[in-house]
């Protein structure tokens, strides 16, 4: 048995076993993850149904990764729900509560969670239903077992288990990422979960096409000289952007340092930080209008310092970029709704994290050599 085109035996005393597999088998996990929310679209619709007619502001969160989910979510759920949706970390959460929850603003958390272990996790939802009168809660969770999980509501809150297999056994969070976010895009438009299923199965071809027909390329980026990778991705893509950041330095134990913005904000100073021993990765968006602002920032790299190495994914051709490799998911022209394609891009970003591990010679499993990070946070004190 392979994973990631390395044998299993290989992989078990390169201490890679856990994460090759995880990130291998995230599109079988996200086909579970549509047939488990089909199998609780009415329950999962009634919640929603005596929620959003009193919601008036919905907060989307999580701690480290679990967080950055919410950067891709915030632009379809608010035009799908009319209602002001904003992300913020558990982190700014538990420190700063009364900034975020308003008494007399019905609210509705959305948590997301691989264990629900962190101490952020549920000294959060207990913190909005201290500051907020009228709360609500829709936790998204890859253990059963975890504090989250089992969080008794103060009022009417909701839990959605992903399939086991997505609470990852490694450090780094691949399969719990992609599949909690995808748990939330078909929940956000559970109405038309029956006509998603060409949508799930495009984002599966593309996730496969990334991990058979690309794994070379991209096991060969990996393992080029660069000492520090910047991320780009506008809308959606930011959250791709700053997930991949944060899967490639901590899979290099920060041997890579890594950065991430949108194509617009990198302009404004930090584009500095390129030099001849970075890796720019380029998340391009399928929207038209959007992809001008993009187009024109890869043109712009031209002035100042060359970067080592370019690489973009995109769901088309794009001719008129000069790149030294682009990814293109689509064969048929067709395309798929933009926030999806944040699901499947993040393989790019574990590949690199990954491989790179590898390159580095350490245990993608358990790169962390101090032992500073580990799978759940330890260490927080709740006040």
């Amino acid at each position: 048995m392979k994973y990631l085109n390395i044998a299993e035996s290989a992989l078990i005393d390169l201490k890679a076993i856990d994460t090759a597999r995880e990130i291998q088998g995230q599109p079988e996990l996200w086909e579970a993850i549509y047939n488990n929310i089909c199998s609780e679209r009415e329950s999962i619709s009634s919640f929603l149904d005596n929620v959003y007619p009193i919601a008036k502001k919905i907060i989307l969160t999580g701690a480290g990764t679990s967080a950055y989910i919410g950067f891709s979510l915030e632009g379809i759920i608010q035009r799908t729900t009319k209602i002001t949706t904003v992300p913020v970390a558990t982190t700014h959460l538990v420190s700063h509560p009364q900034d975020y929850f308003e008494p007399d603003t019905p609210t509705l958390l959305i948590s997301f969670a691989r264990s629900g272990n962190s101490p952020e996790s549920v000294a959060a939802v207990e913190l909005a239903d201290k500051h907020c009168n009228d709360c609500y809660h829709l936790i998204i969770t890859c253990n059963t077992d975890g504090d989250l999980a089992k969080h008794s509501f103060k009022k009417n809150g909701y839990v959605f288990y992903l399939p086991p297999e997505a609470n990852d056994k490694s450090l780094a969070m691949t399969g719990s990422y992609s599949g909690m976010l995808l748990s939330a895009l078909l929940i956000n438009d559970i109405k038309n979960i029956t006509s998603l299923h060409s949508t799930v199965d495009k984002v599966c071809e593309y996730g496969t096409s990334l991990l058979t027909e690309f794994l070379p390329t991209i096991k060969k980026t990996a393992e080029l000289p660069f000492d520090r990778a910047v991320f780009l991705g506008s809308g959606p893509q930011y959250g791709t952007a700053m997930e991949s950041h944060l899967k490639l330095q901590e899979l290099s134990d920060g041997q890579i340092i890594c950065k991430n913005d949108s194509y617009l904000g990198f302009r404004h100073g930090p584009k500095a930080v390129v030099n001849n021993k970075t890796l720019l990765v380029y998340y391009f968006s399928n929207n038209e209008d959007v992809y001008r602002y993009e187009k024109d920032l890869v043109a712009a790299m031209d002035e100042g310092k060359t970067p080592l190495f370019q690489m973009g994914i995109a769901e088309k051709m794009r001719a008129d970029l000069d790149l030294d490799a682009l990814i293109v998911l689509s064969k048929d022209g067709n395309h798929i709704e933009e926030p999806y394609l944040s699901v499947c891009n993040i393989i790019l970003g574990q590949l690199l994290g990954f491989f790179k591990s590898m390159d580095l010679g350490l245990n993608p499993d358990s790169p962390s050599l101090s032992g500073a990070i580990s799978r759940v946070v330890k260490g927080v004190t709740i006040y």
